[in-house]
């Protein structure tokens, strides 16, 4: 029987798991580009293939633009701008005319997907429905990490073997023809026999994989991250995208067999003549330039106000004076707002933006957990872990929750004895929201009395292969690239808050994406209290201030967290405050409780249920409650509006108000003229800040393919996923829950400092440069003498004029902030 090389087999297979959706399960969910497999292309070209060759939707369509420009949200002197820079002088009315008023034809039909559809138009067999259901439970039974009452029976040494062994020793076949249970127990098989059957020619044998494993992108990109990280799981089950592959061929020949007997044709002799080749470079078309037009002129028409709006910082104007307290909070979009908030009610405070692991990579191990978790970005591999003791158990437990629940007998006894008081429960709950076992709290990841390992006792002493505790120089390493990189390395205030930051809810699935991204989708509190361990340690200070750090006796560092979604505070190890210090810190707590009951009322403008023109602190009771609702589908809009990534000195974005749409990183580029502490910067937010921002986009612009869909019929599949209903492929992306008032628009990354040297600075890592040179970010220098702006384009800086000339000011934030739940434009803050 001929068949192809194996390698050639593999390539493909290698190949289809390049451009799978590769998302983590959901314990590990963390935003990331969901086009990445084609970041090596320009940004405009790469959306042009995947929907040529996916069918998927990568821009808002025409008509959504069109309605866009009627309502001024993008400007017609931008439009104009962007037709000259592509089209040039000659075209532009040609072209404006066709983006106004011309018919733009749809996309046409998907490459992908056209091959295998021959099944259903010449045989009249699909084989999605035949065969899809059957596989989706083998791999969910398989995979499940503690859904399921039974395990699956076989112990796991990769999926073939376990579906072999299943056939081979039970009562009942997987399979129900002959054929295809002899090709599954022969050893013999190979997936190149399987191909020829189905498909007949080698020369087609990588079309056909992909149409059939783009036909369940999400199981098949989940198989494909579980191949290469194991690790992902706690209950490791060995699986590889080729075992997967075997298993559906096998699937779709019983399936053919058992509908058309043993005689049928392979696929090559009803080939269409029309069959075009996959993953081919495409060409211009009318209908994209189209639509890459009016994307650059949306995007333009919001970042140009930023960039004027950035020129205008009046820095020179802010008083050097003494600081009552500084705070450093993770660059999250969400602290924002409170950043300002606490700016605004202590102005001799100070704020800072940094990673929300706090320069401080390591794994975490909750005393009364089996196992550890990762608090540092995903692709960081830490070399320690800090133990938890002494803590008390924070995780309830409720009867209905467990397994005998879901059993025939247990079932049936608890449905008779304690099913009604369930009901009445959360009927109360429905009307009256309150704590219950199903809720999962930020505060819940550590035990704020509990006792932590961050000193290293010993680097001999390992705990499964890691070190115990940082080690005095670590220590000092972690804490001095943490303080240089913000600016913050003089003028000490007596007390340095460093808040982690973290999330509530009791109906969302995808809950890791709430919490802080630095920090693995987990909430930031453990690397707030270490962070304020390492920064109070005297040996440290020692070591600090022969490093030209000096950090006052007087002043005292304190660990909290804010919860975002209920917008409340706690604090870690206030027991070592001075008697002075306290005092400042119950004043200070005086200061977090207005601007969080502001914080809450701001967000509160895009909630339909709570009503936002009541006073601060009552609405901030309303939005708590709502946090805590079994039916609040939307108990926080997370990145929702995120649009910009600002790196610069506070006192440089201080009076701009950017409507919680901003990344906000300190950064002095006095401290680091030569961009040492910058690369580490743009190395975390362009793939971070990045890949949120693009998750959001491509979930906003196509929410059935690339999104996740609505979460109300969502089901967690194993607790590795979400698909709709029980037999349903695995939703990859956002829910439009978290999506759908949020603006498609590419982060604009501004950074303070000179061009030339952000240049050079960018060069040295290249897949962060990929970022920039194809576009999937936008990058814009601000120059830190000037505040003139460059545009990084086409590999270099180049002039950027902004259209706008000023900047409106803002007499009445808080009147103008319940008047809307629109996305406002830049303002400057009076």
């Amino acid at each position: 029987m001929a068949s192809p090389l194996p390698e050639e087999l593999n390539h493909v297979i290698h190949e289809l798991g390049h451009y799978l959706p590769a998302q983590a399960p959901l314990k590990d969910f963390v935003h990331h580009n969901t086009l990445h497999a084609f970041q090596q292309l320009p940004f405009h070209e790469a959306l042009q293939t995947a929907a040529e060759n996916f069918g998927y939707k990568t821009y808002l369509s025409v008509e959504s633009f069109r309605e866009l420009y009627s309502k001024n949200k993008i400007s017609a002197d931008i439009l104009d701008r962007v037709i000259l820079s592509h089209k040039g002088q000659k075209e532009s009315a040609k072209w404006k005319d066709v983006m106004l008023h011309k018919n733009c034809k749809n996309q046409p039909e998907a490459i992908v997907g056209r091959l295998r559809k021959v099944w259903k138009s010449h045989h009249h067999v699909n084989l999605d429905k035949e065969t899809h259901i059957t596989l989706f439970r083998m791999l969910g039974s398989y995979l499940d990490q503690g859904i399921a009452i039974w395990k699956f029976p076989v112990p796991s040494k990769g999926f073939l073997a376990a579906i072999r062994n299943l056939e081979s020793n039970s009562f009942t076949n997987l399979f129900k023809t002959e054929r295809a249970k002899n090709l599954l127990l022969d050893p013999k098989t190979k997936l190149q026999d399987l191909l020829e059957i189905l498909v007949g020619s080698k020369d087609y044998f990588r079309q056909y994989l992909f149409d059939q494993q783009f036909a369940h992108p999400g199981w098949s990109g989940m198989v494909a991250v579980l191949e290469h990280q194991p690790q992902s799981l706690l209950d490791k089950k060995a699986i590889s995208l080729h075992d997967l592959i075997f298993v559906e061929c096998l699937l779709e020949i019983d399936a053919l067999d058992r509908r058309l007997g043993d005689h049928w044709d392979p696929l090559v002799k009803h080939l269409p003549e029309d069959l075009l080749p996959i993953l081919t470079k495409t060409e211009g078309k009318e209908y994209y330039d189209v639509l890459k037009m009016w994307q650059e002129a949306f995007e333009w028409t919001y970042f140009d106000q930023v960039i004027r709006g950035l020129q205008l910082s009046h820095e020179k104007d802010f008083k050097k004076e003494a600081s009552s307290f500084q705070a450093l909070f993770c660059i999250d979009d969400r602290c924002c707002s409170v950043r300002r908030y606490i700016e605004r009610f202590a102005p001799d405070s100070q704020t800072f933006g940094t990673a929300g692991f706090f320069n401080i990579p390591f794994f975490f191990q909750p005393e009364h957990s089996k196992f550890m978790t990762k608090v540092c970005p995903a692709p960081v591999t830490p070399v320690h872990v800090i133990r938890e003791s002494e803590a008390k158990l924070r995780h309830e437990k409720d009867s209905h929750f467990s397994k005998h629940s879901k059993g025939i007998f247990g079932g049936w006894a608890i449905s008779q004895t304690m099913g009604f008081w369930s009901a009445v429960k959360m009927a109360k709950n429905i009307f009256r929201p309150g704590p219950t076992p199903a809720m999962v709290s930020s505060f819940s990841h550590m035990d704020p009395k509990g006792k932590l390992s961050i000193e290293c006792k010993s680097t001999e002493h390992k705990y499964h292969g890691l070190q115990v505790g940082f080690t005095l120089e670590e220590m000092t390493n972690s804490l001095e690239g943490l303080l240089k990189g913000i600016g913050l390395v003089k003028d000490f205030a007596p007390l340095v808050y460093i808040f982690g930051h973290g999330a509530s809810s009791v109906n969302n699935t995808h809950y890791a994406g709430y919490d802080c991204g630095a920090c693995s989708g987990r909430s930031g509190s453990v690397n707030a209290r270490v962070g304020a361990f390492f920064g109070n340690h005297p040996e440290v200070r020692k070591a600090l201030e022969e490093r030209g750090i000096y950090i006052p006796v007087t002043t005292q560092f304190v660990g909290g967290l804010h919860d975002t979604t209920r917008d409340e505070m706690e604090f870690y190890d206030i027991d070592v405050l001075t008697e002075d210090n306290m005092l400042r810190h119950q004043n200070n707590l005086q200061t977090f409780e207005i601007a969080l009951d502001y914080n809450a009322k701001e967000r509160s403008r895009r909630f339909d249920t709570v009503d936002s023109t009541q006073e601060a602190a009552k609405v901030h009771e309303k939005v708590k409650l709502r946090a805590l609702s079994l039916f609040e589908p939307r108990p926080e809009w997370n990145h929702a509006t995120n649009a910009l990534c600002v790196i610069g000195k506070r006192e440089s974005n201080k009076h701009l108000f950017l409507d919680k749409r901003a990344f906000l990183n300190s950064y002095d580029y006095g401290i680091d003229p030569e961009g040492k502490y910058l690369l580490n910067i743009v190395k975390a937010v362009a793939p971070v800040c990045g890949g949120i921002n693009l998750e959001y986009y491509f979930s906003r612009v196509d929410n059935q393919r690339l999104g996740a869909g609505s979460k109300l019929p969502h089901n967690v599949m194993g607790l590795i996923g979400v698909a709709n209903g029980i037999d349903g492929d695995l939703r990859p992306g956002l829910p439009s829950q978290m999506i759908n008032i949020h603006d498609p628009l590419r982060i604009l990354i501004t950074v303070e400092h000179f061009p030339e040297t952000i240049l050079k600075t960018i060069k040295t890592h290249e897949a962060t440069y990929e970022w920039f040179a194809n576009e999937w970010v936008r990058l814009v220098a601000i120059h830190p003498e000037t505040k003139e702006a460059f545009l990084f384009k086409k590999g270099e800086f180049i002039p950027y004029q902004p259209h706008a000339k000023h900047i409106e000011k803002i007499q009445n934030l808080d009147e103008l902030l319940v008047s809307t739940s629109e996305n406002l434009p830049v303002f400057l803050l009076s």
